[in-house]
């Protein structure tokens, strides 16, 4: 896949303070970005353009939506988009096939004669992306796409980020953590300005299974004797009829554990997987010591 973004040793400051620390991401296309954590001297390249060498270029390249919408709520669907198009110097003869593809894909076209105020907050942000993608950008930010929208709204908009992301390279950046694992392909996470998780989503649903069983008995029965099964790091007795094992990821003693207490006779109620939340991964890899260190 074709890289769209590629930033390098990216770093940020304000005044003294280090926002961003010597951070790399790319971004290709077909892929949707997850972008997490607190809101650079380094390199950027967008389509292979460098963003200080030629940076009107560069921008050209991107469609950009904010937390809110930037419409205006006294024009039409029709007028803003021209309006718009307009703005991003689309050639004349080329505006009328580009605001009608943009109207098609975000699903505008009903709605295109009324005055933006008149409309749901689920059309004005498909208002706001329909201007993002008005110029056929090769990356697409959004900013919270879906804040404030109800159920069916919100589900729609996912859907049409995954479209969009079969073709763009995008960047999302949310403080929804479903939102990540519902619209992207790839997570990143930072904290205190440094990066501290990149990963598929796939793999982050590795992370989401923990390496864990809870266990409860019938009987009461001695849980130290499953120790020397493959695979077992500890065990954490709660009661005489319940523990929780912690195993190797790659070696589930589950099998071994049935086994043992099947045949023990203290009859197995429940052998449950333990799985974390993306909340509780968020919070592992953010929650420490708040210390405003200077970049290097």
């Amino acid at each position: 896949m074709a890289t769209l973004i590629q930033a390098e040793q990216l770093s940020r400051y304000f005044g003294d303070h280090c926002a961003v620390r010597e951070v790399d991401f790319s971004v290709a296309r077909g892929e949707v970005l997850g972008f997490l954590g607190p809101n650079g001297a380094g390199q950027i390249l967008i389509n292979g353009i460098d963003l200080l060498d030629r940076p009107r270029e560069a921008k050209s390249q991107l469609g950009y939506l904010p937390d809110n919408p930037p419409v205006y709520r006294e024009l039409t669907v029709q007028e803003y988009l021209e309006y718009c198009a307009a703005l991003h110097r689309i050639p004349r003869p080329a505006r009328y096939h580009a605001i009608e593809k943009s109207k098609r894909r975000c699903g505008l076209e009903s709605v295109a004669g009324r005055l933006i105020g008149n409309l749901s907050k689920g059309f004005q942000q498909r208002i706001g992306i329909a201007q993002a993608i008005l110029h056929n950008p090769q990356i697409i930010i959004l900013d919270e796409p879906t804040v404030g929208l109800d159920p069916i709204q919100i589900r729609e908009i996912r859907a049409l980020i995954r479209e969009l992301g079969s073709e763009h390279g995008i960047i999302l950046s949310t403080h929804i953590l479903p939102e990540v694992q519902e619209s992207c392909t790839h997570v990143q996470i930072i904290d205190q300005g440094s990066l501290v998780l990149k990963e598929t989503i796939a793999g982050l649903e590795r992370h989401l299974n923990t390496a864990a069983l809870t266990i409860r008995t019938r009987d009461p029965f001695d849980f130290r004797r499953l120790q020397s099964l493959p695979g077992i790091d500890n065990i954490e007795i709660i009661s005489p009829e319940h523990c929780r094992i912690h195993h190797d990821l790659e070696n589930n003693p589950a099998a071994g554990i049935a086994e043992t207490i099947i045949a023990s006779g203290a009859g197995l109620l429940a052998l449950v997987p333990e799985k974390k939340t993306m909340e509780e991964i968020f919070l592992a890899l953010t929650s420490r010591q708040e210390a405003e260190e200077p970049c290097a």
